[in-house]
């Protein structure tokens, strides 16, 4: 199972990330909240994500075989996703909300919804 330790990230995403966690919370007390779904992943299970969408049923969910920010230790990339009274929220509206606080704390941190070609709203990396 990929982590979703704070501590498997590089310190500049560390840092990033407890600081827009903060400012999201504070500037939307009332939405649902982000928390982070995975860190570092392992190679093997970067190959499983892979397969989804080409060899296993569901939807696509990464361009890379292998190479990945998340397959680094430390990982130079997590993801996330959004909660509220144990209810997952998925809206792209959550993902471009917390996009903006963190790149304006950290103009480093490249979101994956800004991609042209794959638009990864969950992923950040640096």
């Amino acid at each position: 199972m990929p982590s979703r330790k704070i501590e498997d990230l590089v310190k500049d995403l560390q840092d990033a990330w407890r600081v827009a966690l903060v400012a999201y919370v504070t500037t939307y007390p009332d939405q649902p909240q982000p928390f982070i779904t995975c860190t570092y992943r392992s190679p093997e299970e970067q190959l499983e994500l892979y397969a989804i969408g080409r060899t296993k049923p569901g939807t696509i969910v990464t361009q890379l075989k292998s190479g990945s920010k998340h397959n680094t230790n430390p990982s130079r990339a997590f993801d996330i996703a959004f909660q509220k009274d144990g209810k997952l929220y998925w809206d792209k509206k959550h993902f471009i909300r917390f996009a903006s606080v963190i790149k304006s704390i950290n103009p480093a941190v490249e979101w994956g919804g800004d991609w042209k070609k794959f638009k990864d709203y969950p992923h950040f990396q640096i």
